[in-house]
C-alpha cells in the first residue's frame, strides 16, 4: 500500500507529465474543465491530483507513457489513486 504523501508526490509527477505533453494536456483540460490557473492553484489539493490520476487511468497507453517518462511502475498509478481522496473502490451491490 502506498502512503497518501507518496501518492500526492506521484500525482504531482503526473501533473508535470501532463503539462509537458502538448498533445495530452488539452485533452485533460477539456475533459476535466480545468483552466491553466487551476493547474497552478490546485496542484497541492489531493482531490485534484486524484483527478489527474483518474484521467491517466482512462487509457493504458497514457499510463505506460507516464510510467516510462517518470520511471514509475505502471501499477503504482492505480495504487496512488487508491490512496487519494475518492480513490476507494465503489461497490454497487
Amino acid at each position: 500500500m502506498i502512503s497518501q504523501d507518496a501518492a500526492e508526490t506521484l500525482g504531482l509527477k503526473a501533473l508535470a507529465f501532463l503539462i509537458g505533453d502538448e498533445d495530452l494536456l488539452p485533452v485533460f483540460m477539456g475533459a476535466s474543465g480545468a483552466s491553466a490557473d487551476d493547474l497552478r492553484t490546485r496542484a497541492s489539493e489531493p482531490e485534484f491530483l486524484g483527478s489527474v490520476l483518474d484521467f491517466l487511468l482512462m487509457d493504458d497507453v497514457w499510463v505506460i507513457r507516464f510510467g516510462d517518462a517518470a520511471d514509475v511502475r505502471y501499477d503504482q498509478v492505480m495504487q496512488a489513486r487508491a490512496a487519494l481522496p475518492g480513490g476507494g473502490q465503489v461497490h454497487w451491490t
